[in-house]
């Protein structure tokens, strides 16, 4: 049985206790006009039209002119069924109404324009109970189409359709969409829907500008799944299973095609396949493209039937690592799941946004083991996940996975490493309470009760908690709706030579003595062999009456299965012989989750920066297991520049630099020589190593085994700029003529201010960032502003600290940078500082009702930077 949400479930289950009277005592009712509070898309608004509005469907209508300065003009014809027993008025969604919307009428009649607080008011009056047609004709706003000059696309999430169409723009009002493109001649456009027919003139829009495209009808989409792109791009097609899939692309590099393409297409295939007999639900849309976008600001966003990625994400040069292959079909798969977790099934609300977060991901990481069965997944897990959501939740700005949210405006600062990969480390902990065969079904049952419908945690809740004996809402109470993460430790009594009792005891570090069941593996550490054991941590403390008369262990690694979520705190036996040995344990995920607990360890202050990075150096020499060789170069970076102070680092960096060298050329894979090259460049300092990349770029010197792209050499020109060699610019002007592909040079032109070695030339590129156009591609933006701090620069750079955190709040209001802590993460990166941290303490005590969840995004990004200052001794 289908159990798509009605109206008055859907207002009941996720906001109990609303009633329409009291929707109408904020809305207004009858006649009288609706006069929304304020911009974005409050939750009162959302749901009066959820509980009032049902069988949307948009027939959208664009004309895209060949030029940047001229409007793209539109229309849409909305219909829908309205039932109001109060007689509300109806409000669309518009960004900047007064000015765009030329003309509205409503079920034939014409209207007077009512715009207010980026609304369309159509009064009652104008409507009839059940079926209605409101007929917009506007001028596209370019806020969220991306305009370029050879291509378009739209990026709608999380309800930015509002800025460039009139929509009813929230998740829980899914509609049908149909749509019709005008675009210039030469281009292509690719849709939600497919494409049914192309002609040079038509009804309705003539083809003015050389091609009319009309793609078909959706299945029930939320409009920030609406999507479409036109440009000038190429197409592959593949079949498979009787499914024509096509890629979209603007790669120019043949060479770099061919080698990417054939994978590209079997990673979506394997994807589907998978995806299709764990859910047992066939793939629910009418069509799968994929489209590879230049400069797109997120790694990818699932259209339904239209799936965008940033091209640098699937393009791989040779000189890739293996975290990007990886890296790469993880993301294939995450966007995959989407069209079932996500797409299919909506969250009610952007509360939830995490839960199609969780899916996605938690899938993905199922989905890639058969394309690499010689990877070991369990460590992938805990590398991809525990380490960044560890990055937040040992912070005081930790947030919950699920967060409440009055306004969709808002709704950005929802996402981070807490949705991303906490959520997944909680569903991993759910499945193993209630076995893989009953979660699979769980979810089967929960896609197959809400399909093209919406959908809440507590809707799922409701499902599992049939399937397990303990109380699912209570569990959740502290995964999901708290932050933070318990201190677990080992206490061992032991009697002379043999283990008396051994208990693990976790503390709320909060004091508010929250419990988070959870199991894991502990390992017990001797000279030749370890023993492991499962741990069920269901209350304060378990004790491990198995290992009672075993041998007194060298040490205990609390979670070597990486299993468990915690801050897991070494004893001082264990810490000292994990310092000592750790390269030398036998098992590569124990390993692994060694190095996660030691480097816990070090921002604790519980082992000396010096000390790690002598281990770093040790474990570089002897690691085999490719991932845990770059996880170790993750964390001698920022223990090279930011926990080591100027002098320490000076003399240290020919031993690091020979040492990563030393592993380049031993290395017998490309993808571990590219990790080790790319670790290479980053902390290259001594005149020698410098010189070097000198040679490298000049084509004088070549990296054995290792065919660097453009790519590759545009970032040796930017380090070489960074480090401010003799005749930078030079270098610079050199590469710049170099890259031919339109896309790449307009990324270099941008990012180029930035790397200059005048002080007045870069204050001046940050001052352009003020200016909202300036922004318009955030992954240059982010690019940029790392160079700008990089840790070379960044005694003079921290000038620009202040002005950066007072650009939050207008970021997020423009929408431009998408992620602030990618904003914060790029401009507090390169800081130690006392001077860095002054500036940020100064910031929030001068604004003690500044947005909470910016402030905690603040709070969460100079956490490093704060630690750095005080481990550097700067502080």
């Amino acid at each position: 049985m289908n159990h798509v949400a009605s109206s008055s479930t859907r207002l009941n289950r996720a906001w109990p206790g609303i009633s329409l009277l009291l929707l109408a005592s904020v809305f207004g009712c009858g006649t009288a006009p609706v006069t929304p509070t304020g911009e974005g898309v409050p939750w009162e608004l959302a749901e009066l039209r959820a509980n009032t509005l049902s069988d949307v469907r948009y027939d959208f209508e664009l004309k895209i002119p060949d030029s940047l300065e001229s409007p793209i003009i539109g229309r849409v014809t909305a219909s829908f069924n309205w039932d109001d027993p109060l007689g509300h008025d109806v409000v669309f969604d518009f960004l900047h109404p007064e000015s765009r919307v030329r003309a509205v009428t409503a079920n034939g009649a014409s209207i007077a324009l009512q715009a207010i607080n980026d609304h369309v008011i159509v009064p009652a009056s104008g409507l009839v109970l059940g079926s209605n047609t409101v007929i917009l004709d506007y001028v596209a706003g370019d806020e969220a189409l991306n305009r370029n000059e050879e291509f378009l696309y739209t990026l709608f999430v999380p309800e930015r359709a509002r800025f460039s169409l009139p929509v009813f723009d929230q998740p829980n009002l899914k509609a049908r969409y149909t749509l019709t493109l005008d675009v210039p001649e030469g281009w292509t456009a690719i849709a939600n829907g497919p494409l049914l027919e192309q002609e040079s003139e038509g009804e309705g829009l003539d083809a003015e500008n050389g091609r009319l495209l009309r793609f078909g009808e959706t299945e029930p989409l939320p409009t920030y799944l609406f999507a479409f792109t036109a440009g000038k791009y190429e197409v592959e097609e593949r079949e498979h299973n009787g499914r024509t899939v096509r890629m979209y692309h603007r790669e120019p590099d043949a060479d770099k095609l061919t080698r990417n393409r054939d994978a590209l297409f079997d990673l979506h295939f394997s994807a589907l396949d998978w995806l299709e007999d764990y859910t047992a639900i066939d793939y629910p849309f009418q069509k799968f493209d994929f489209i590879l976008v230049p400069a797109f600001q997120y790694g990818g966003m699932e259209h339904a039937g239209a799936v965008f990625y940033r091209d640098r994400r699937l393009l791989l040069d040779e000189s890739a690592t293996q975290n990007d292959y990886l890296g790469r079909a993880s993301l294939i798969a995450h966007e995959t799941a989407h069209m079932w977790f996500g797409d299919l099934v909506t969250m009610n609300w952007f509360d939830d946004v995490w839960m199609k977060e969780v899916f996605a991901n938690f899938m993905a990481a199922k989905i890639v083991h058969p394309s690499f069965p010689e990877v070991n997944h369990s460590l992938r897990f805990l590398l991809a996940h525990h380490t960044r959501a560890y990055g937040i939740d040992r912070t005081v700005g930790a947030n919950p996975i699920r967060q409440p949210l009055e306004n969709l405006n808002e709704a950005g600062s929802l996402y981070g490493a807490i949705i991303y990969n906490k959520a997944p480390i909680m569903m991993q902990q759910l499945e193993l309470a209630l076995g893989e065969d009953q979660f699979r079904d769980g979810m089967r049952e929960y896609l197959d009760s809400y399909r093209y419908g919406n959908a809440t945690w507590t809707d799922l809740v409701e499902i599992l908690d049939q399937r397990l004996p303990e109380d699912l809402k209570e569990w959740s109470k502290v995964w999901v709706d708290q932050p933070g993460r318990p201190t677990i430790s080992a206490g061992l009594t032991d009697a002379r030579d043999h283990i008396e009792q051994l208990e693990f005891v976790q503390e709320d570090p909060s004091g508010a003595s929250r419990v988070w069941p959870q199991a894991f593996s502990a390992v017990l550490g001797y000279r030749d062999s370890t023993v492991d054991r499962t741990v069920n941590l269901t209350g304060a403390s378990v004790q491990l009456s198995e290992v009672s008369n075993l041998a007194m262990p060298n040490f205990i690694l609390p979670d070597g299965s990486g299993q468990g979520y915690a801050y897991f705190r070494l004893d001082d036996r264990s810490r000292e012989y994990l310092m000592d040995h750790l390269p030398d344990l036998s098992d590569a995920t124990n390993r692994g989750a060694g190095w996660v607990t030691l480097w816990d360890a070090v921002l604790e202050r519980e082992v000396e920066p010096e000390a790690f990075l002598d281990l770093c150096l040790r474990g570089l020499e002897q690691e085999e297991d490719e991932q845990n060789l770059q996880l170790i170069m993750s964390y001698l970076n920022p223990t090279f520049w930011r926990f080591l102070s100027v002098e320490e680092r000076t003399g240290r960096a020919k031993q690091v630099e020979d040492v990563l060298w030393r592993g380049m050329d031993n290395a017998a894979a490309t993808t571990l020589k590219g990790a080790f090259f790319g670790t290479y460049r980053t902390v290259a300092l001594s005149p020698g190593a410098v010189s070097r990349l000198d040679q490298i770029w000049r084509g004088q010197l070549e990296v054995s085994g290792l065919q660097l792209s453009e790519d590759d050499r545009t970032g040796l020109a930017f380090d070489l700029a960074v480090r401010g060699v003799e005749g930078w610019d030079d270098i610079l002007e050199s590469q710049g003529q170099k890259i031919e592909n339109p896309d790449r040079k307009a990324r270099f032109d941008f990012i180029r201010p930035a790397l200059d070695n005048d002080p007045g030339a870069r204050e001046a590129f940050f001052e352009s960032l003020r200016d909202v156009e300036s922004r318009a591609h955030e992954p240059w933006v982010l690019s940029a502003l790392r160079y700008l701090h990089h840790p070379l620069r960044a005694q003079d750079s921290v000038r620009f600290l202040a002005p950066s955190l007072e650009l939050l709040e207008e970021t997020q209001r423009t929408g431009d940078i998408f992620f602030p802590k990618g904003w914060l993460d790029a401009s507090f990166g390169g800081h130690s500082s006392a001077e860095a941290v002054g500036v940020v303490r100064v910031f929030l005590d001068e604004r003690p009702d500044y947005p909470h969840r910016l402030r905690a995004k603040i709070l969460q990004s100079s956490d490093m930077l704060i630690r750095a200052a005080e481990i550097s001794g700067s502080d």
